[in-house]
């Protein structure tokens, strides 16, 4: 059993297939063992058994009107994952819709307000930021893809603020030592991002008019501070 965990929350299962190789790459090509979470529930014995645990995105959102059981399930679980990271007992990595859940967990609010389109964006780090070993040797400003549709209206309660952008406020965060939530993706490169592309064409993320243009403007994107992020992660936790 390898030591860090990646969760799938994505239903298409090829995009998780690729989402799983994107962070295996970025987390310098370590065994990484894999649960998909729609399919099966976390159990005890899976979350002692890892001391890091990275969870991809997904279409899900917090703020659906009408979840299914299913979906709070998988909350539930994630929130499970984040209870045990802030507790020091593993590592936790939360991205783009994992960082709603985390929030709204610690008491924050999700909003849809301020959504971002399928596109590179560079993004500030914050003072906090410079000490901190994830995301400190990275400098003062980040280029990483986003997104989606509802993001963390403040850092919650407890949450140490690690990157602002200018559409959207809460980009990354921390709490206590163990637990990192980011709205962006850090695991892409320009060509998987490009693919993702084709499994959420008509999903919102970006006008599915202009389809081949955006995908061009993320193919010629130069980003590179995901993997490093991912890479010191898997160095300082694994």
């Amino acid at each position: 059993m390898a030591s860090l965990l990646y969760i799938s929350v994505r239903p298409e299962l090829s995009a998780a297939d690729a989402e799983h190789a994107s962070f295996r790459r970025g987390l310098g090509g370590v065994e990484l063992d894999r649960l998909d979470l729609l399919a099966t529930p976390l159990d005890a014995e899976t979350l002692a058994a890892h001391r890091g645990i990275v969870i991809g995105g997904s279409p899900l959102n917090v703020t659906d009107p009408a979840p299914t059981a299913l979906q709070r399930r998988v909350e539930d679980d994630l929130e499970r994952i984040a209870a045990a990271a802030i507790d020091g007992r593993t590592a936790a990595l939360f991205t783009c819709y994992g960082i709603g859940v985390v929030t709204r967990m610690l008491g924050g609010t999700v909003t849809l307000d301020t959504p971002e389109s399928t596109a590179a964006v560079t993004i500030r780090a914050t003072p906090a930021a410079r000490a901190d070993p994830i995301f400190g040797p990275s400098g003062p400003e980040l280029t990483v893809f986003t997104a989606h549709k509802e993001s963390a209206a403040a850092a919650p309660p407890t949450a140490e603020l690690l990157a602002v952008g200018d559409v959207c406020p809460v980009q990354a965060y921390r709490v206590g030592t163990h637990l990192y939530a980011t709205q962006f993706h850090p695991e892409p490169s320009p060509a998987d991002f490009a693919e993702r592309m084709t499994f959420y064409r008509t999903k919102g993320y970006f006008d599915a008019n202009a389809f081949d243009a955006v995908q061009q403007r993320v193919l010629a994107a130069t980003v590179t501070e995901g993997e490093a992020l991912l890479s010191r992660f898997a160095a300082t936790f694994a």
